[in-house]
């Protein structure tokens, strides 16, 4: 995996203080993308383990209340086990902290694909859906037009339907 950013401690997306990762890579091309620099794979740098510690080490601070996946595109990070290792170490080293993901890819969708069901099931709350700059709406929080949709995943697969969050 490659990642073109971190944010130690990100008020903007998600709620509380949150650690985020921006990773590199997205064949989505939405049109007025806010991140159309991580469209490219090959952006930004490589994932290690010293910079998962490191990252890890952060979450320590309990100020942070969970953890942020944005990009490029999370859910195309599937050609190696970078992201499913860390999102997996911070479940198991930090249970009560949440992961918040953004996709392009639709929830009914992405779970058809074994490796991004992976994905999901470690996230808590997954932000779902191309953005869609006719149905752009700033007001919006944690989104970025009409049509996505914040889903809460944990949720989701205990009732067996799709069970969404207002914000």
């Amino acid at each position: 995996m490659r990642y073109n950013k971190i944010r130690k401690y990100d008020v903007a997306n998600g709620p509380g203080v949150r650690a985020t990762i921006f990773v590199s890579g997205c064949t989505h091309k939405c049109e007025g993308c806010f991140n159309e620099e991580l469209q490219d794979f090959n952006s930004g740098n490589a994932w290690t383990k010293e910079l998962e510690d490191e990252f890890i080490d952060n979450l320590k601070n309990p100020v942070i209340v969970g953890i942020n996946v944005l990009g490029g595109e999370p859910l195309q990070q599937i050609f190696d086990d970078s992201l499913l290792d860390l999102l997996a170490r911070v479940k198991k080293e930090f249970p009560d902290k949440t992961i918040w993901m953004w996709t392009g890819d639709l929830f009914e969708e992405a779970i058809e694909n074994e490796k991004k069901l992976e994905l999901i099931k470690l996230v808590d709350v997954l932000v779902d859906g191309l953005f869609e700059l006719e149905k752009r709406n700033i007001k919006l929080k944690y989104r970025g037009s009409e049509n996505q949709r914040i889903i809460d995943i944990k949720e989701t697969f205990k009732q067996g339907n799709l069970v969404t969050l207002e914000y």
